[in-house]
């Protein structure tokens, strides 16, 4: 479980200045960047996004200027070297529906995470086939797309008996060789009733499709929060 030192609670009208500077996906992914692999340069962030470092210096300039990210320890004199504050970024989603503003990042920030979700799967399956992973990690891996039937009670349970879980296997594991790091993204997304003979079905191919496996903690920007 992250610790409180680790997580930045934003409030969308005391913090609105701050979650403006997130609504950059560059800068998203920079932070998420820092948060999965550790310290950067900005040059070494534009070779893994493919911008200039003139363009990530910049974004990350902003990042530090609202504390989201600081200055590392160098390695030699240089260029700056840049980590992440905070292993996460919460917020109240009722409070995040309070201006358009606020609701514009929330979208941002799933959809971002779905993206790391994608750039995930591949590294995975390259580190798989590649033999970087030992193969006793091949049978707990997986996507779940399960779709229970929940009151807004037992979702809201069933995250705080995920988080609480977690906490536990994270510490049970801290120290252990064999541990890796682990891409788990989790969602809770309630869907209205809809006539399937009056609305086309724009849910995907997934929409149907039922995994058996779930294991996959998270470095994109924001996380459910409590």
């Amino acid at each position: 479980m992250v610790s409180e030192e680790q997580r930045r609670v934003l409030d969308p009208e005391r913090d609105s200045a701050a979650l403006k500077a997130l609504t950059h996906p560059l800068r998203i992914r920079l932070l998420g960047l820092l948060r999965q692999d550790g310290p950067a340069t900005a040059s070494e962030l534009g070779v893994r996004t493919g911008e200039s470092s003139a363009s990530t210096s910049y974004h990350l300039r902003v990042l530090a200027k609202y504390a989201f990210v600081a200055e590392a320890e160098h390695r030699d004199g240089r260029e700056r070297r840049w980590q992440a504050v905070h292993s996460v970024t919460a917020w109240s989603n009722k409070s995040m529906e309070s201006s358009p503003g606020s609701r514009a990042l929330l979208s941002l920030s799933r959809r971002a995470q779905i993206e790391h979700l994608e750039a995930s799967l591949v590294r995975h399956e390259a580190d798989i086939a590649d033999g970087r992973l030992p193969p006793e990690w091949v049978e707990p891996s997986g996507i779940s797309d399960l779709m229970p039937r929940l009151t807004p009670e037992s979702l809201t349970e069933l995250w705080e008996v995920f988080a609480r879980k977690l906490g536990e296997l994270t510490a049970r594991d801290t120290g252990d060789p064999r541990a890796a790091q682990v891409v788990l993204l989790t969602a809770g997304l309630p869907l209205a009733p809809r006539d399937p003979a009056a609305e086309p079905d724009v849910s995907g191919p997934t929409a149907t499709a039922t995994a058996t496996v779930t294991a996959t903690a998270t470095a994109s920007d924001a996380e459910k929060p409590s």
